[in-house]
């Protein structure tokens, strides 16, 4: 990918805010890239968060970049665009339903097809266990360790206060723990 002849930014960081500027201006070709880089977090993200609809993932993702498209004008890079693009992806989920909505509670299919396959006794506990918590503690969880977002941006993410997000991610922790220490190595 080259950003025309203008000299390459210094970092990854820089490369972003070039391409968001340039979306954000109509660029299509800076906007797919900026999808291309995403869209691939974006979807993994939103089927654990469907507990392994996949098919409901992808219309939610698609329904983000669609909301960001619209929306990028007005994107002030307040937050990365990573965080923002999360964002969009949890209103378009509130949009489905008032509350944030979780599929029932049966962990997702893991498939031989599955990137999870290696390992599956551990992942369909942890599929279990995460089940067990509570949808706030699920969704910080998610969005602090699945997603590689900061307490902060998760707060953002979500609309609640960053105590909250702390308060359910170090619930949701104890809860796993708890829940998981069978798999605790034995000295």
């Amino acid at each position: 990918m080259t950003l025309g002849a203008a000299a390459a930014p210094a970092s990854s960081g820089e490369a972003e805010a070039a391409l968001v500027a340039r979306a954000a201006a109509g660029d299509r070709t800076a906007f797919a890239a900026l999808m291309q880089t995403h869209q691939g977090y974006l979807r993994k993200l939103l089927s654990r968060v469907c507990r392994g609809d996949q098919g409901r993932a992808d219309d939610l993702a698609q329904e983000a970049f669609v909301r960001a498209w619209r929306a990028l004008p007005k994107f002030r890079g307040e937050a990365r665009f990573r965080t923002w693009l999360t964002r969009l992806a949890y209103s378009a989920l509130s949009a489905e339903r008032p509350a944030l909505p979780l599929a029932d509670d049966a962990p997702p299919d893991l498939g031989a097809h599955s990137d999870f396959a290696t390992g599956a006794d551990w992942r369909i506990d942890l599929d279990r266990a995460m089940a067990g918590l509570s949808e706030a503690q699920r969704h910080a969880l998610l969005l602090c360790y699945g997603a590689d977002l900061s307490h902060a941006e998760a707060a953002l993410v979500l609309g609640w206060p960053l105590g909250t997000v702390k308060t359910q991610v170090l619930r949701a922790k104890a809860r796993l723990r708890e829940q998981l220490q069978a798999w605790e190595p034995t000295p």
